[in-house]
């Protein structure tokens, strides 16, 4: 995955150089737009403690995805207009961290967040550059959370297995981008999304544990304008 985001912000830098030599063209009031690219989603975690009984500062960490994802755009005037992402589900490994730094890995989780945007956009629709800012509302859903033998080892030794869900929650992300236009229909685009994400994670042996996730998008894409 690595390889793969790098190739994008190659590709990405190599476009707006071709941009600066060709023609723009309109982003305006009425036109839809889609793009394709790779989200590179990281969660900005700060743990609370998990409840007891349990060690003090039992905390939890949680490792970024890439996935790629596919984004619709419709200009409401031809400076606002409304966005909403589609994506596959990002797929986290939650580790432990605090007294219990270097456990490995407790469970697994899968996220599928679903985001409708307004947005700002900067400059004459006819720009080559067109940088925006945009807010709006997120709901974060997830699924399919697992827990490892390890977390059943922290939490109820010698007992079944310990199962978790992890609350989901409507909440709020602001945005900001840049849109490089190459031609009459072709356009790159590279957003950068933070999302305010409190939620709890709770466990089958009666355990919780606060999770204050924030997770910051990088996305690289290729759109197209109709």
């Amino acid at each position: 995955m690595k390889v793969r985001f790098n190739s994008v912000v190659k590709m990405t830098v190599a476009a707006a150089a071709l941009a600066c030599a060709t023609g723009a063209s309109a982003q305006s009031a009425g036109q839809l737009t889609a793009k394709f690219g790779f989200n590179q989603l990281t969660p900005k975690v700060e743990s609370g403690d998990l409840s007891g009984p349990a060690l003090p500062f039992t905390k939890a960490s949680v490792d970024r995805d890439i996935q790629p994802v596919l984004i619709f755009a419709y200009g409401l005037t031809n400076n606002i207009s409304a966005e909403v992402a589609l994506g596959t589900p990002y797929k986290h490994k939650i580790k432990g961290a605090g007294s219990i730094q270097g456990t490995g890995e407790l469970a697994t989780v899968e996220a599928l967040p679903a985001i409708a945007l307004l947005q700002y956009r900067f400059f004459d629709p006819s720009a080559t550059f067109r940088p925006y800012v945009g807010i709006g509302a997120t709901y974060a859903y997830f699924m399919k959370e697992r827990g490892s033998g390890k977390l059943t080892a922290l939490t109820n030794p010698g007992g079944p297995a310990t199962t978790l869900s992890i609350d989901n929650k409507f909440t709020y992300t602001a945005q900001v981008g840049l849109v490089t236009n190459l031609n009459e229909r072709w356009f790159v685009d590279m957003t950068v999304n933070k999302t305010r994400l409190r939620t709890v994670a709770n466990f089958s042996t009666g355990q919780t544990q606060d999770m204050k996730l924030d997770p910051v998008s990088v996305i690289l894409a290729v759109g197209y304008k109709f």
